[in-house]
């Protein structure tokens, strides 16, 4: 068993998918059953979505499998372990591009890799949290970060500047997608819809003087972007992001190529 204090000493070789992680061959007397890391992950997702990282424990997750928590360390070792199972299993819910598609274009991918991350992060506001925390080399982390490396290379960026397009997409994906989460489960924990709560908010602050010209301001750019609700907003914004994005990459590809600009050896 890998304790927490073995992980602290050496955390950049951690992870459940480094260790013997193969579940106790047999069933002794004191396992449940029906018990199985699987299911276990799952239920972890569920209490995870519902109550964040700061109701979760294993003696909250055991109680609501009707076990034990000694029942649930015949399966992981760690609650760390747990949380980067959970981690990989969401990234399994949204299906990667399909590299054998004939005549595939690099920009539909990209968006569609884009458009299905984000809406990851919305759907689970506790996954930014946990993203850099772990290695991620679970099968389905790796499915996506496969997938990512190759529809970047196919985009004509430079070997030595692919790095650089990955997180320009990517990392403006989880801002996008880390803010939208928490401000709907903001909406969600006060029971609110998010044109309610929006409103709310807006009338608000509306009444403090010093942001006056502030308001005024953002409510002409909301006026001019259109959108009947706050839905319709978020949707419109993050669609034109994305395309500026992608336009950035077209741009530095044409540029690389008048310029001639290759790769060091």
């Amino acid at each position: 068993m890998v304790s927490s204090a073995d992980r602290a000493k050496r955390p950049a070789r951690t992870s459940v998918w480094l260790e013997s992680k193969a579940p106790p061959r047999g069933r002794r007397a004191e396992q449940p059953t029906g018990l199985d890391r699987d299911r276990i992950t799952a239920v972890t997702v569920r209490m995870l979505d519902a109550e964040g990282l700061a109701g979760f424990s294993m003696r909250r997750l055991a109680a609501e499998m009707g076990v034990t928590a000694m029942s649930v360390y015949w399966y992981v070792d760690t609650k760390d372990d747990l949380l980067e199972l959970a981690l990989d299993a969401v990234f399994g819910e949204f299906p990667v591009p399909d590299r054998a598609e004939e005549g595939a274009d690099w920009r539909d991918q990209l968006r569609e890799l884009a458009v299905g991350y984000r809406r990851l992060l919305v759907a689970h506001p506790w996954v930014p949290s946990l993203i850099g925390m772990y290695l991620n080399i679970g099968p389905n982390a790796l499915a996506f970060a496969s997938t990512v490396q190759r529809v970047i290379r196919s985009t004509g960026l430079p070997l030595s500047r692919q790095s650089a397009g990955t997180s320009a997409v990517f990392q403006f994906v989880y801002g996008v997608g880390t803010i939208e989460g928490n401000f709907r489960k903001r909406c969600a924990d006060a029971g609110m819809t998010l044109d309610d709560y929006y409103a709310e908010a807006m009338g608000a602050t509306r009444q403090v003087p010093e942001l006056t010209e502030l308001f005024e301001e953002a409510e002409k750019v909301m006026a001019a972007r259109g959108g009947d609700t706050v839905e319709e907003m978020l949707e419109r914004d993050f669609d034109y992001a994305l395309e500026l994005v992608v336009a950035g990459i077209e741009t530095m590809v044409e540029r690389t190529r008048d310029t001639g600009e290759a790769d060091p050896r």
